[in-house]
């Protein structure tokens, strides 16, 4: 079986550098190469991490490995209702200005010490409102965590919170363990790295640009899970190779699946497609300005480059149709708060031209107005395709584009600590409510350089901030509505940041493997119920 697995995946050459090889000793101990490797699920993962610990970054790369380790205070049906995880009940006071959380009895870190409300009130106080992207707005205003017993938190915010309920997950609000963080520099601290949480799988090795292996967590607070013994996240950083991988039994879950390899590999027998839009994990990409750049801060500019850019042609040939195309800052997949009574830019490059010529830029002897470094987020072949294309669109305009590959952490750091960046092609999680995931990148109070997927454009506008704030704190869902649309009208005058679609991609695993359950979470849940039949 391994000869002709290898000897597959040598003649399609995607695996390179050797990575099956030396994959294979890791595959034998635990029972096998194919076939999920004995009883351990094999998963394919096109970024490799910055960290493995989602409470300090909203990172993608991280959030498909980190819930395997960390469980959530609460989990979320497919239709975004809270359920119970680490916190086995909850309240929100009337004027929803309190949560409590009564935690889950018996449950223990994998160091074996007891988790208590202690771990989330250093959590909540002392990570998530300072480090996490998303996290620095939704506990904004948290003051206090009170913590009358090792099970009850109750979490006391200044204004009303009506948000707070919907940002427990485990991938966004991760409880780390107070005993190993507290007194320690976070963001340096070894356990983000080799992370010692509460949940079905226990960390056991990280080999850099290799793969991440996890256990089964004996000592699970859920009896008789997790069903597998053992989950391994292979860095596989090119889509088609994820495909290969597919095919051979080399891996047997991944996300990763190249849009063009899409519709061959859905017909293959002992493939499983699966298209649920998994609330959580859903995902916008935009095209965002850096405004400390002189020659991009006139507003023609960004809507010349918004009117150059044809959105159908993006659903039709970088989706292939899988996905929503964005024409405001809250996509129309979170009906409760998108509007369409925003500016609009639909495709007319000529109007793009005479926007051009309003703002100075005439055409060189070759056509030229203006250049600029347009840098992807590094997070598969997707993203390198339509910054392929953008660069050819805004071509025909008269804007010449140089693209700027790299890896995912020299991205981030560019982007969001050095700034050293003109114009950037990134993305993460819009929902589920505004104030948890597209404020940031909106929010004046947002920019910090060091945490990544915030402001980035360094966007500053007092009367857009003022609709943002309101809305944090309104408790009633009709003028929450109309501070957002406020919002996204004055977000799609300004143009900061052009936002292009959403989507959540579809799921490719081997027809022996068990369906991911249907709730809001899909593979950024656990993976405690997955099984091979």
């Amino acid at each position: 079986m391994y000869d002709d697995d290898l000897n597959a995946l040598s003649r399609r050459s995607v695996l390179g550098m050797g990575g099956v090889l030396a994959m294979l000793p890791l595959l034998e101990a635990c029972g096998g190469a194919s076939e999920g490797a004995g009883n351990t699920l094999v998963v394919a993962i096109s970024i490799e991490p910055t960290t493995l610990t989602s409470a300090i970054t909203s990172a993608g790369g991280g959030q498909l490995v980190s819930p395997k380790i960390f469980d959530g205070l609460l989990t979320y049906s497919a239709d975004l209702k809270p359920e119970p995880g680490l916190a086995q009940a909850w309240n929100v006071s009337d004027d929803k200005r309190t949560l409590t959380l009564n935690l889950r009895p018996g449950v223990k870190w994998h160091d074996g010490k007891p988790f208590t409300s202690a771990d989330v009130a250093y959590s909540a106080l002392s990570i998530w409102s300072k480090y996490h992207s998303r996290g620095r707005m939704t506990f904004a205003r948290l003051v206090a965590v009170d913590t009358p017993d090792p099970l009850t938190a109750v979490l006391r915010f200044s204004d009303p919170a009506p948000y707070a309920l919907s940002a427990l997950a485990s991938f966004e609000s991760q409880v780390v363990p107070r005993h190993v963080y507290e007194g320690r520099d976070v963001l340096s601290n070894p356990a983000n790295n080799a992370p010692i949480g509460t949940g079905p799988f226990r960390f056991v090795e990280w080999q850099r640009g290799q793969f991440i292996r996890l256990e089964r967590n004996r000592d699970y607070w859920d009896k008789g899970k997790p069903a597998l013994d053992g989950v391994i996240f292979r860095v596989i950083g090119e889509s088609a190779a994820n495909a290969a991988a597919l095919e051979t039994g080399e891996i047997q879950f991944t996300n990763g699946i190249a849009p063009g390899d899409i519709a061959r590999v859905s017909k293959l027998p002992d493939i499983v497609r699966d298209d649920r839009n998994f609330a959580l994990p859903t995902a916008g990409m935009g095209l965002e300005f850096n405004l400390d750049v002189p020659k991009l801060r006139d507003v023609r500019v960004r809507r010349a480059v918004a009117h150059a850019i044809d959105p159908d042609f993006i659903l039709k040939h970088i989706l292939f149709g899988n996905g929503v195309i964005d024409r405001s800052p809250i996509s129309s997949v979170y009906k409760d708060f998108h509007s369409e009574d925003v500016p609009l830019y639909p495709f007319d490059p000529e109007r793009a031209k005479a926007l051009l010529d309003e703002a100075g830029l005439k055409p060189d002897a070759k056509g030229a107005r203006l250049s600029f470094t347009l840098d992807p987020t590094p997070s598969g072949e997707r993203s390198i395709k339509l910054a392929e294309y953008i660069r050819s669109a805004l071509a025909r305009v008269g804007i010449r584009v140089e693209l700027r590959s790299q890896d995912f952490a020299t991205f981030v750091k560019r982007i969001y600590t050095d700034r050293d960046f003109e114009v950037a092609l990134s993305g993460g999680q819009m929902g589920p409510d505004p104030v948890i995931g597209t404020q940031r990148f909106y929010w004046s109070k947002s920019f910090k350089p060091g945490v990544a997927f915030s402001n980035g454009a360094h966007y500053h506008n007092p009367a857009l901030d003022r609709a943002l704030e309101a809305a944090q704190v309104e408790p009633d869902i009709e003028k929450r509505r109309a501070y957002y649309a406020e919002f996204q009208r004055i977000a799609q005058t300004d143009l900061p940041r052009i936002p292009l679609y959403t989507t959540s991609g579809s799921i490719f695993s081997g027809r022996r493997l068990s369906r991911l359950p249907d709730t809001a979470e899909g593979f950024y849940g656990n993976f405690a119920d997955l099984k091979f039949n």
